[in-house]
């Protein structure tokens, strides 16, 4: 595989065969971000589980206490008097069949985040296979299928992720910005940390966290210690 030299320079910075401690993995990451962009910082976490089995799934949402940087797009799929709480706490777009249809019929995906109040549940069932794969669909483990849609918003604006294992049994998050600074990132990351380990299923055999690697954008992973995450 190619490799730029600003990535080999980076990787230099890393010691492949290290297990480090979260806060000198940020500020390892942070020396490897060396883009003209802003960078995002990324968590992967390996978990001891088996997705195929429903007693093993691990899913949530989390705020993280300094947001991702990122200016996150809202849609919220309600009526009545919580249409004005939607709008009032910033969502960006608010309605019901008429969102409904402009997806289907226009194939539009201006947005990040779908929250849906438990009456549309109906109406949105019908977006399943197009706002499923793209991981849009609403739910209430993560907190986005709700009656307070006013506060769903408003956390989902504030920097609210949802965790969730892929296929291979492995969660992958944002856990903020580069410019952020390495204390703040630390945070982020033991937040999110915190509450993937409290997630753990009952059925879990083993170790839980069997890999933690965090990288920016462009740069090299680096493998986080999981002795000093798995409490």
């Amino acid at each position: 595989m190619f490799r730029g030299k600003k990535y080999k320079d980076s990787a230099k910075l890393v010691d492949r065969a290290k297990l480090y401690d979260p806060a000198e993995a940020m500020e390892t990451a942070l020396k490897t971000a060396t883009a003209k962009f802003d960078e995002t910082l990324e968590v992967h976490v390996r978990l001891g589980v088996d997705s195929r089995h429903a007693d093993q799934q691990v899913r949530g949402a989390i705020v993280l206490p300094h947001g991702t940087g990122k200016k996150v797009r809202v849609l919220v799929f309600t009526k009545g008097d919580r249409v004005q709480a939607a709008k009032d706490a910033g969502a960006d777009y608010v309605g019901d069949m008429d969102l409904v249809e402009k997806i289907q019929k226009e194939n539009w995906f201006d947005f990040d985040v779908v929250i849906a109040s438990p009456d549309m549940m109906g109406v949105v069932g019908r977006l399943g296979r197009v706002l499923g794969p793209k991981g849009l669909m609403p739910n209430p483990k993560a907190g986005t299928v709700t009656p307070d849609v006013g506060r769903a918003v408003t956390e989902a604006k504030a920097g609210k992720i949802e965790y969730r294992l892929d296929k291979t049994n492995i969660i992958h998050c944002p856990i903020g910005k580069a410019s952020f600074g390495a204390e703040k990132l630390t945070e982020n990351f033991n937040t999110l940390l915190g509450a993937i380990i409290k997630a753990k299923p009952a059925a879990a055999k083993g170790q839980y966290i069997r890999s933690c690697v965090v990288a920016a954008t462009m740069g090299p992973g680096i493998k986080v210690n999981p002795l000093k995450l798995d409490a």
